[in-house]
């Protein structure tokens, strides 16, 4: 390696606290690639540090590092966690920061088992870790989001949405577009260690000019006439939404933005619009239908449901088109906000201080699609659910257009509404179809199939937006097969790289 590398390679094996810090740092700049600051080359760039550890130092030292720049990371990109909980959540500040840190924690475990992986598989040759090492790397990223209910967030691929590597995403979907982000951060490690010259570039440099060149192919189709659609975004603050005094006002407010919109075919109103369980607010839905029927509109509503025998409660998505109600129910809850993954005991205590202890219900896995009144087929997402991609597929190809509803008023003047944006995109990239987003208080947008915005409203105000969308029809291949063909490919590498790696002495698996 050249004698700078050398030299800070011998830094850090002798001083493993300065590596701690280092490479906490450099997790913690990763956020800069994401939303809202969308610095996405420097995703490449600081990645590569932790390759380069797993060329250089035993799996136990490179898990290690792994771990502090997972902990960067998190920390970093997921602070949001604690305004949610305490600050809106009015949990008390020492739960807040327990599951805060518990879920940074675990997070990095995830990334100090991709650098041990990395380690192992590198057998100290570069090539054979450019080849392995990015397919164990995606692995992993794919396992942290399933796992235990999972959480996907921070993906590496959610901050390329704006570069030629999305160009993948209606291939491969957001983990391929990790892949081919890791493949060429393989690809400047080896021109560093400046071995494998002839693979190296092609390595740095195909990923992205495949991506330019798949950016051009069309892979959905229109279905029909665009139409005019409107989305709603209320603008009431988490700390009043739910006060009694706020009640009337909200529903008014939301009624009048639909009188207003009598030209758009299609309404969209955000998460849980209406604070409220549907049979207490029947009548109120009663003049909704009255206002619809009238001018031949169909609007979708966020609102709890309660089914009064079994007292379980749904988080749901109405379309009421004048005549009948349609419903979408939340499938993919959120773990300490819409269900409690503890045992009795527990729930019990958190009843004892006061704090939330009842589950949500889910919907089922398979739901019908939502159809307006104008004939088109739309599929729904509520909030937290819209980052798992794959299990929004069984809708295509019927659905012509997906909707996502969500309420990130939970996490105030944070980044995390941008980067939930940022992971709406990817699902209209991996889909082929317009995304309709509309949420409480921003960022409320239309999304293009090419995962582009072209319209968003201020964040913290009362707006609505308007625009022309384009029912699709078609097959992305992400679409067609979801994640099983390329993880399927990538365990196919990692294996190979793990039975093709040399023998190891026991002092280097230290």
């Amino acid at each position: 390696m050249p004698g700078l590398l050398q030299e800070l390679i011998r830094i850090l094996d002798e001083r493993p606290r300065v590596g701690d810090v280092l490479f906490a740092a450099l997790g913690a700049l990763l956020t800069l690639s994401f939303a809202p600051f969308n610095l996405y080359p420097a995703a490449v760039l600081l990645v590569l540090p932790l390759f380069a550890s797993a060329l250089s130092f035993a799996p136990r030292r490179a898990a290690r590092h792994g771990f502090a720049w997972g902990v960067g990371l998190f920390l970093s990109g997921t602070y949001w966690i604690y305004v949610s909980v305490h600050v809106f959540g009015q949990a008390p500040l020492w739960i807040a920061i327990l599951l805060m840190f518990g879920l940074v924690l675990i997070m990095a475990g995830y990334c100090a088992a991709t650098g041990w992986l990395l380690a192992r598989l590198a057998g100290g040759d570069p090539l054979r870790l450019a080849l392995a090492g990015p397919a164990a790397w995606v692995l992993v990223e794919w396992l942290r989001g399933w796992v235990l209910s999972g959480f996907p967030w921070l993906a590496l691929g959610y901050a390329q949405v704006d570069s030629l590597l999305a160009g993948w995403a209606p291939l491969l979907g957001v983990y391929g577009v990790s892949w081919m982000l890791l493949l060429s951060a393989c690809g400047l490690l080896l021109l560093v260690t400046r071995r494998y010259a002839a693979i190296a570039v092609p390595l740095v440099v195909l990923p992205w000019l495949a991506g330019f060149l798949l950016q051009s192919v069309p892979w959905t189709g229109p279905s029909g006439s665009p139409f005019r659609v409107t989305i709603v975004q209320g603008g009431v603050s988490q700390d009043r939404k739910w006060l009694p005094e706020q009640f009337n006002t909200t529903l008014e407010l939301y009624r009048n933005a639909l009188l207003a919109a009598e030209s758009s075919p299609v309404v969209v109103w955000p998460e849980v619009a209406i604070p409220a369980l549907v049979d207490q607010v029947d009548g109120f839905l009663d003049l909704l239908q009255s206002d619809l029927r009238s001018r031949g509109q169909s609007l979708a509503l966020g609102i709890l449901e309660r089914d009064i025998a079994s007292r379980e409660i749904y988080n749901s998505l109405l379309l009421l088109d004048g005549a009948t109600r349609q419903v979408y129910r939340k499938r993919h809850l959120v773990p300490f906000g819409e269900y409690f993954p503890v045992p009795d005991f527990v729930r019990e205590w958190m009843r004892l201080m006061s704090l939330p202890n009842s589950d949500m219900t889910p919907g089922d896995d398979v739901q019908p699609l939502l159809v307006a009144a104008n004939g088109t087929r739309m599929a729904a997402a509520i909030c937290y659910e819209d980052a798992y991609g794959a299990e929004q597929l069984y809708a295509l190809p019927d659905a012509a257009v997906l909707i996502n509803v969500s309420n990130d008023a939970w996490f105030g003047d944070s980044i995390a509404p941008h980067q939930h944006l940022q992971i709406a995109r990817m699902r209209a990239l991996e889909a082929g179809r317009w995304v309709v987003r509309a949420t409480n208080n921003g960022v409320s947008a239309f999304i293009g199939p090419d995962g582009m915005l072209t319209g968003t409203a201020p964040q913290f105000r009362f707006a609505t937006l308007t625009h022309q969308v384009e029912p699709r029809q078609g097959l992305t291949p992400y679409a067609r097969t979801g994640n099983w063909p390329l993880l399927s490919l990538l365990a196919a590498l990692a294996a190979a790289g793990w039975l093709g790696r040399p023998p190891r002495a026991a002092a280097d698996l230290q």
